[in-house]
């Protein structure tokens, strides 16, 4: 059942903010949570409410003191910094927010309330580094498809002149005519590396209904078929919110987008492939009020692309979404650009968080 039967009217604006705000009694019980709070803490509606407040905080004690004291008119309002623990997925060392608790009007019963503003420390400036990201990508990609097509103009005339050339010398000297044979395998080569430059500027050509998990599925057997050499050593696991709804899309360029991420995890996993111990997760969520570059929504889904490898290098990490980036000797560098590409020409946008043992892409597109 829904929980959209548990909004109260005159909460209905709290749930357009960007930031976590909770309706609490002075005692800490909780009569509202907005969906950025629900999106933050993994929680439903009808979880959060009635349960404590100050459970959810590292300084329990400080909390309630404050929320008593807001409540009883001893002062307006309040502000300090905390941490906020987000159950056992959580980093160890929680979560820091910035805590500002505030006096409200009473309620029909008379019982004081206050509303508690929970800024996340980190949120405002991950915002600003996606923004800047995906205007560099951007213009990275801008960048490259012009070179691309300069490059492009003169290979066909190169090519052309080579198997001329070949034709004039394939009853002289033989060592020649296979520089020949070298040229027109250098050229077709780069023109390869061109057509995968020029690639991701392709708009989706075949819009449809597309489910996520018909998506994962596919891209699951693929990779595993991929790796049914390995004795076992690659596990990819589910972790599906069946009720995610169908979106608009194209079919085929979101599993190329869905496999260039999961083909690359596996690539990272090689070792612990061998060591029988890999293990790539695929996670579906719902978000509430998401902000993607500089538009927000009201609903996306989200993908989580996980595994259990090194991680990314810390010296590309800000860079991994630029083309020609790799961190695989021999990688093209493309597979996430187009990726990145895809996500983008579907509204939406990727991002990564990684460290050793543990990296995340995190594909975020809006949902009707």
């Amino acid at each position: 059942m829904s929980d959209a039967h548990l909004l109260p009217a005159e909460f209905a604006g709290l749930d357009l903010l960007a930031t976590m705000v909770v309706v609490a009694r002075a005692d800490g019980e909780c009569l509202f949570a907005n969906a950025a709070f629900e999106n933050g803490m993994r929680l439903s509606r009808r979880t959060v409410q009635k349960a404590q407040l100050p459970d959810w905080f590292d300084d329990a004690q400080r909390l309630t003191e404050t929320l008593a004291g807001v409540a009883a008119n001893h002062y307006s309002s309040s502000r300090f910094d905390a941490l906020l623990r987000r159950g056992a997925w959580a980093h160890e060392d929680g979560l820091p927010v910035h805590v500002i608790v505030s006096q409200m009007d009473a309620g029909e019963d008379g019982e004081p309330r206050v509303l508690v503003e929970l800024i996340e420390i980190a949120q405002q400036a991950r915002q600003d580094r996606d923004e800047r990201s995906l205007d560099q990508v951007q213009a990275t990609k801008e960048l490259t498809r012009n070179l691309a097509h300069e490059i492009k103009n003169p290979l066909g005339g190169i090519r052309g002149a080579a198997q001329l050339l070949a034709l004039e010398l394939q009853d002289g000297n033989p060592e020649l005519n296979e520089y020949t044979q070298v040229i027109v395998h250098e050229v077709d080569r780069l023109q390869s590396l061109v057509d995968r430059l020029l690639a991701p500027h392709r708009k989706a050509q075949v819009v449809g209904d597309v489910n996520i998990h018909e998506i994962c599925e596919r891209v699951r057997s693929l990779v595993l078929i991929e790796h049914q050499n390995s004795n076992g050593g690659l596990r990819i696991q589910r972790d599906y919110d069946t009720s995610l709804p169908d979106f608009r899309g194209d079919r085929e360029q979101l599993i190329q987008m869905v496999l260039n991420i999961v083909q690359n995890a596996a690539q990272a996993l090689g070792s612990r492939i061998a060591a029988g111990d890999a293990r790539i997760t695929l996670r579906t969520r719902v978000a509430r009020q998401v902000t993607i570059g500089k538009q927000r929504w009201r609903l996306a889904l989200e993908l989580h692309i996980e595994d259990n490898g090194p991680g990314v290098p810390a010296e590309i990490r800000d860079r991994i979404f630029f083309p020609l980036v790799s961190g695989r000797e021999g990688g093209s560098g493309l597979g996430l650009t187009l990726a990145q590409t895809i996500a983008q020409q579907h509204q939406g946008m990727i991002d990564c968080e990684s460290e050793p043992g543990l990296t995340n892409f995190r594909i975020t597109i809006p949902l009707p």
